[in-house]
């Protein structure tokens, strides 16, 4: 039987400049009210948030400003948060399941909730024997990124995955947000760890 999906009826909403793909690592400064409210909510309540990706206005709110973002996001869990200061939260959050959004609404505050569906999880999929050096070259970009004290991913390292091996790197390359997006929504892993393998022999990190 297949697991059952999360199903939200009001989710809170981040929009970012960014992609938040399952299992990535993802450190916010929060200082806007709405989300000090929103992360002291989920922090109560041991609830996620979504968050999706801007396609037009700013990750902070500005006056008579039109946002517009993804339908397909990644739910974020809390996994630490700190306090500097007053009104400052420094947070980690751990992206978990994809989720389609339906009607989102936005409050007063400017914090947006939406209906939302989760989407399937990726099968768990070994990479192919082609793929092997791309996997090679990832184990080498985390040993030394660790060697820097610069990791920006979870454990555990899980190589055999495909799914988990095409998210991180699709979390390091230089790629635009639409295609990021693109691949994060790509219900394939295999065919996502294709689309990163060819991108990296076109840009000569790897010669297989």
């Amino acid at each position: 039987m297949a697991p059952e999906l999360p199903a939200f009826n009001a989710l809170p909403l981040f929009p970012l400049n960014t992609v938040l793909f399952p299992g990535g690592l993802l450190s916010l400064k929060i200082f806007e009210a709405r989300y000090l409210d929103m992360v002291a909510t989920c922090l109560r309540e041991r609830t996620p948030f979504g968050v999706v990706a801007l396609t037009q206005g700013h990750e902070v709110r500005q006056a008579g400003e039109t946002q517009h973002f993804e339908v397909v996001g990644c739910l974020a869990e809390l996994i630490d948060c700190d306090s500097p200061g007053t009104g400052i939260l420094h947070i980690r959050c751990r992206g978990s399941h994809r989720f389609r959004l339906d009607q989102p609404q936005q409050a007063a505050d400017g914090l947006w909730e939406a209906r939302a569906e989760g989407l399937p999880d990726d099968p768990v999929v070994a990479p192919t024997p082609a793929q092997a050096e791309t996997v090679a070259a990832l184990q080498r970009a985390v040993s030394s990124l660790e060697t820097q004290g610069n990791l920006p991913f979870l454990p555990p390292m899980r190589w055999d995955d495909a799914a988990w091996v095409s998210n991180r790197w699709c979390e390091l390359l230089p790629i635009p947000l639409a295609a990021r997006q693109s691949l994060m929504e790509l219900a394939d892993p295999a065919a996502r760890l294709e689309l990163v393998r060819q991108y990296l022999r076109q840009h000569q990190v790897i010669t297989d």
